[in-house]
């Protein structure tokens, strides 16, 4: 009755097992807030170049919104990043998936393809728009003419 129920673990052990799931719960919560951040800032350069009235410098709002959607992709880029230099710097190992970073690949590639699909389209609407906006400017003075 004199020993102990309890096993020491040494350091070798502990290396091989799972990490604590706190640990896990806490990298996704941070992963999921880099994400958040980066639709916002994609959201934010989609506002400020569609929304906002042109700006006494011309082209400035494009200049904003395009470094808005540059900040949300390396928003994006940023954990992919830090996997890799702590994979090949720091000799760290990965206890996920190749599906968990697929996921983040193709995070990324939705955000760019967006970016680009916007950017390709954004010149088709404005100039869909401008004839309706002067058609219908060009009725109002007629019928304020007469």
């Amino acid at each position: 009755m004199g020993g102990t129920s309890e096993r020491r673990v040494d350091d070798a052990d502990q290396e091989d097992s799972e990490p604590d799931y706190r640990f896990t719960l806490a990298n996704e919560r941070t992963f999921l807030a880099w994400q958040r951040t980066a639709l916002g800032l994609l959201a934010a350069a989609i506002a400020v170049v569609q929304l906002v009235p042109e700006l006494a410098v011309p082209g400035a709002r494009h200049v904003i919104g395009a470094l808005l959607a540059a900040l949300a992709i390396i928003t994006v880029t940023d954990p992919i990043v830090s996997i890799a230099v702590g994979i090949v710097w720091l000799g760290e190992t990965v206890h996920g998936g190749p599906a968990d970073i697929a996921g983040e690949l193709v995070a990324l590639a939705v955000l760019v393809a967006s970016v680009f699909l916007l950017a390709e389209r954004a010149p088709k609407v404005k100039g869909e728009d401008q004839p309706e906006r002067q058609a219908g400017s060009a009725a109002a003075a007629s019928q304020n003419a007469g």
